[in-house]
């Protein structure tokens, strides 16, 4: 028997038993005649103490010990002289009567404690001995528990998992495929799935009637903090439902969530049409954990100065930060260098300053007289000892972009994004379309298989930019977390999305024909949903970045750096699937 209890288990309680630990040598501390080994598992930490008087071999075996050392020890539970509050087992130690070194270690490559002096690439490349750090791991056991929660929670309410395929025909529309090179179909190709949208909507066809997967999806894409080539979502699609219907249970889900895994009782979400949230907030996702909602100026400097610049402008749109008229003149440099980031793209920052002393200062002040001035003060709803920041431009949603990137660098700045805080809410009504300067047509905003407004159908021949999708995202604290739709259904409703979208008949037919076939078999009013996982977990555990609660993450060039992948396939393997890369590498 490796062990008879866990480093975390053992309490005053167990004192005077005799117990065996596994595990790894977290440090080790020679004081006098006495050696201290902290052993740790994954369940925590209990101190062992070898004692050079009862036993000098014992004593000097466990000062050749390393850090990381794998260990057995066997020995008495006793109540520790000097106690340790911060950790459950610190009123015991452990008398040590034997140890056995199960595999020694070599000096790691940094420090595997809370606070680590590994850099990010460092850590990827030993991930295995990142994970024991105790933050890493608890990321992972929170997501542990709350894929339990999900599966629990969509079982009780009679939703079946069904798993889809991995390999599947690409889908060029949407993100980039991932592609996989067939032996036995030379010349052809699967891709792996960006999700499992057109599996899903069959299974409704199929009448599976509530399906759910915790499943993997791929996008080759550009990577930020909230994006990994592979990630996961939970995935789930309904029969017979509506959007209420679809929004009530999966509100519910997440009320669950923040219930039991940060003790937070969410209210009745309140539900933003994609409008308001782009016009108050110039996002599709807010931040609603402060104010500083825009409010447009266009019609108070109209005619009433010599700014060309808000004169020529289309929109001009600022926000109200409290309690900063005392910004200095660096600051607010910095702020006008912030906007005029390529990232953001404005071409300048103007800013009005309220004093406590009911002065004041801006630097638009030469164009425009005091009385002009106070009535945008009004206008903003400001008081004495505000800042006001203005953006303009000559395209409105562009600037509101703009301006929302400068709202949240202030939230940021003001310490006003709380990670203990949560705000969540619907967004509806999107668009059902945009337009793609890439691509020169318009896109789906989600993806082709979202259902048109009914009351917006007449517009989809004439003005197919005007029509509103029966769609919805769930967003917490301006991050998108999940988001799904009302799926088409009907055969002809579907040819004609893909005829605006550009699909040829041929090509609709040779990429989607298999789902609008589908449709001529009865097929039942249906729609879904899908949680980025990653991103859940990562809001729940107060992350920057959804890389900690992965196990084995790639870095920001998309790369598994312990790995060493991807990485060149030999001339045999390439020569199998009759394929030649003319492609140099270094």
């Amino acid at each position: 028997m490796y062990r008879t209890n866990t480093c975390g288990e053992l309490r005053l309680s167990d004192a005077g038993k005799n117990v065996t630990l596994s595990g790894w040598v977290q440090r080790i501390r020679k004081m006098g005649g006495m050696s201290f080994v902290d052993l740790r598992d994954r369940y925590g930490i209990t101190q062992l103490v070898f004692n050079e008087t009862d036993n000098k071999e014992l004593c000097d075996a466990a000062n050749g010990l390393g850090r990381e050392y794998c260990i057995q020890v066997k020995g008495v539970v006793s109540e520790r002289q000097s106690k340790n509050p911060k950790i459950p087992t610190g009123d015991i130690e452990i008398l040590a009567r034997e140890l056995n070194v199960l595999s020694p270690s070599l000096t790691p490559p940094f420090t595997i404690e809370d606070k680590t002096d590994g850099g990010d690439e460092l850590r990827m490349k030993y991930r295995y001995l990142d994970l024991r750090r105790t933050p890493v791991r608890s990321n992972l056991e929170l997501r542990h528990r709350m894929t339990i929660l999900i599966r629990n929670f969509l079982d009780a309410r009679d939703f079946i998992e069904v798993e889809t395929p991995i390999l599947i025909g690409s889908t060029p529309e949407g993100a980039r495929d991932f592609v996989v090179p067939s032996r036995m179909n030379p010349g052809q190709f699967y891709a792996l799935p960006q999700s499992p949208q057109t599996l899903k909507q069959l299974l409704m066809v199929a009448g599976f009637d509530r399906y759910f997967q915790i499943a993997k999806c791929f996008r080759d894409e550009d990577l930020r903090a909230d994006r990994q080539p592979e990630f996961t979502q939970v995935d789930c699609e309904m029969s017979f439902v509506d959007q209420d219907d679809v929004i009530n249970i999966f509100e519910d889900m997440c009320r669950t969530l923040f219930r039991e895994i940060r003790g937070v009782e969410l209210p009745k979400l309140q539900q933003m049409t994609w409008h308001d949230a782009m016009k108050r907030y110039g996002s599709d996702k807010p931040d609603l954990r402060f104010g500083m909602e825009f409010v447009e100026l266009k019609d108070a400097f109209a005619g009433k100065g010599t700014f060309s610049v808000f004169d020529e402008a289309q929109y001009i749109g600022g926000i109200c930060v409290p309690g900063c008229a005392d910004y200095s003149r660096k600051q607010l440099n910095e702020l006008t260098d912030f906007v005029k980031r390529p990232q953001i793209g404005a071409k300048g920052l103007v800013f009005i300053k309220y004093n406590t002393d009911g002065t004041v200062k801006s630097s638009i002040e030469k164009f425009y007289s005091e009385d002009v001035l106070l009535d945008v003060k009004q206008k903003m709803g400001a008081n004495d000892g505000d800042l006001v920041l203005i953006l303009s431009g000559d395209n409105a949603n562009k600037t509101r972009v703009q301006l929302c990137s400068l709202r949240l660098e202030m939230g940021d700045r003001l310490g006003l994004r709380d990670k203990n805080v949560f705000k969540c809410l619907w967004i509806v009504d999107f668009p059902l379309f945009e337009w793609s300067d890439e691509e020169q047509r318009l896109m789906a905003t989600h993806h082709p298989f979202t259902m048109p407004n009914p009351d917006d159908i007449p517009l989809l021949e004439e003005h197919p930019e005007r029509v509103r999708a029966k769609a919805y995202d769930f967003v917490c604290n301006g991050i998108e977390v999940g988001g799904g739709s009302l799926r088409i259904h009907d055969t002809n409703l579907q040819e004609k999305m893909f005829k605006i979208l550009g699909f040829t008949p041929e090509r609709a037919e040779a990429q989607f024909g298999f789902l609008m076939n589908a449709f001529k078999y009865g097929a039942p009013p249906h729609a879904g949903l899908a949680f980025g996982l990653d991103r859940f977990v990562s809001i729940m555990a107060g992350l920057d970045s959804i890389r900690d609660c992965i196990a084995f993450p790639k870095n920001n060039n998309g790369r598994d750096v312990m790995l060493d992948a991807p990485s060149a396939l030999e001339a045999g393997q390439l020569e199998e699937l009759q394929l030649k890369l003319d492609i140099k590498t270094k």
